[in-house]
């Protein structure tokens, strides 16, 4: 087994997330023009912190989006930029992020965990305080994450299978009961890319920083009281599906405005 960050390996992360990306921008129109309540303009601006293989930042942009993102892997934002040529894409980090100018954006959104490696109290406030000042008021900022069940023992595995273009590519998950007095919950990903009858395998381990509902409404409150939690989705990005932000479910996308 080789031990390499899969952020190192751009192609394989987009085709393991790749089938999701119509459906989570779907949600992100869908959310934006039922609950943003920003001044029209003609070119409508979203903002992706950490936008990995810029997936998204490829689709939004085709739906006539401007967009902007980074990431803080070069290698990430390479593939990216061949990707999605018309988007302003940079390096850069969640937690000390900038943008020119401020309250430029009409929506922003982080929707698959990456905010949960901001591992300290400090970073979190950080990159939220960050994300509103880039917002214009009544803009929104949609975030997506799991939560964390503190009295689970035992570990979880999750697998996905995925082909593009010759490669057959298997992603499987191992997560660690969390430690709850360190807010920390470790996890292994490890992926097996077979092509023309050949097979490698690498694996990539992390620490993500752990949130139950109170937990990340007292953070939202305490780091931006400027941006009010409006509704709530889970991660099958049903529009149609409405949910409260507490702990009867895991997979949970939050959707803040910025007051006026």
């Amino acid at each position: 087994m080789h031990t390499r960050d899969w952020y190192d390996t751009p192609l394989f992360y987009d085709i393991i997330y790749d089938a999701d990306t119509r459906k989570e921008a779907d949600l992100l129109e869908t959310v934006f023009a039922r609950h943003a309540r920003v001044r029209s303009a003609r070119a409508r601006r979203v903002l992706e912190p950490a936008c990995g293989s810029g997936r998204l930042v490829r689709e939004l942009t085709r739906r006539g989006w401007s967009a902007g993102g980074f990431d803080a892997s070069d290698k990430m934002l390479a593939f990216a930029r061949e990707r999605a040529p018309r988007a302003i894409l940079w390096q850069d980090r969640m937690e000390r992020f900038s943008v020119t100018g401020v309250a430029c954006f009409d929506l922003a959104h982080c929707l698959i965990n990456t905010f949960r490696y901001l591992l300290t109290e400090l970073e979190a406030r950080a990159f939220l305080q960050r994300v509103s000042g880039a917002l214009k008021p009544g803009g929104l900022f949609v975030l997506g994450l799991h939560l964390t069940d503190y009295s689970r023992t035992s570990c979880e595995h999750e697998r996905w299978v995925m082909e593009r273009k010759g490669f057959h590519v298997v992603c499987n998950t191992r997560t660690w009961p969390a430690d709850a007095k360190a807010r920390i919950e470790k996890l292994r990903t490890r992926l097996a890319i077979t092509r023309k009858g050949e097979t490698r395998r690498q694996e990539t381990c992390w620490d993500y920083r752990t949130y139950d509902a109170a937990q990340l409404r007292g953070l939202l409150r305490r780091a931006t009281p400027e941006l009010e939690v409006v509704t709530c989705h889970d991660f099958t990005c049903d529009a149609g599906t409405e949910r409260k932000l507490d702990d009867e479910y895991s997979d949970v996308i939050v959707v803040l405005r910025k007051t006026m």
